[in-house]
């Protein structure tokens, strides 16, 4: 049986967002870097972001940022990761840390997280990966996105099975044991 080794974390860079994100951001680095699941992210040093990476690193886990050369100011690349990959641009950026990752978390984000939540559930959908997507709905946050997916599935651009290729959670303790369920890994 295959082990979780790395986890791609999709989440907001900017430290607009409520302070509750970035905390719950800092449950989750914990429980990686405990069960010494690599973490594989945007490589940003702000918001939710930055709060994860922090986490993680602060408690002994590994860290790998990856950045387009461009948002190295802007995003302000983490100094303190194990590994910053520097690629060309936002494609490169994201082709990598799917291909790193055995599954993907989606946190609280803007429209840059909203659209790689929708380019890798695309990805699943079209069979180019089979990997588990667990999306963290603190306190509600995303109601609107399973909105959307339902407005979708009942306007027929959705097939209803393909609801199953991602899981809604509410709380930090559950992302964990529902991407080891849907891996088929043992809790």
């Amino acid at each position: 049986m295959k082990k979780i080794e790395t986890i791609c974390v999709y989440c907001g860079a900017s430290s607009n967002g409520p302070a509750y994100h970035r905390e719950v951001a800092k449950d989750l680095g914990v429980i990686l870097a405990k069960e010494k699941i690599k973490l594989v992210y945007g490589g940003g040093s702000s918001g939710v972001m930055g709060a994860l990476a922090d986490s993680v690193i602060n408690e002994g886990g590994f860290v790998t940022g990856i950045i387009p050369e461009f948002l190295l100011s802007h995003e302000m690349a983490h100094k303190g990761v194990n590994e910053l990959k520097i690629v060309n641009n936002m494609h490169e950026r994201k082709a990598l840390m799917a291909s790193m990752a055995q599954g993907f978390v989606v946190l609280p984000g803007g429209i840059g997280t909203l659209e790689e939540f929708f380019e890798i559930i695309t990805w699943r959908q079209l069979g180019i990966h089979n990997k588990p997507i667990v999306v963290l709905n603190v306190m509600g946050f995303w109601n609107n996105l399973t909105t959307i997916i339902d407005s979708l599935i009942t306007s027929g651009y959705m097939r209803e099975e393909n609801k199953e290729l991602l899981k809604f959670v509410e709380k930090t303790d559950q992302v964990l044991p529902q991407l080891k369920k849907i891996f088929g890994q043992p809790s």
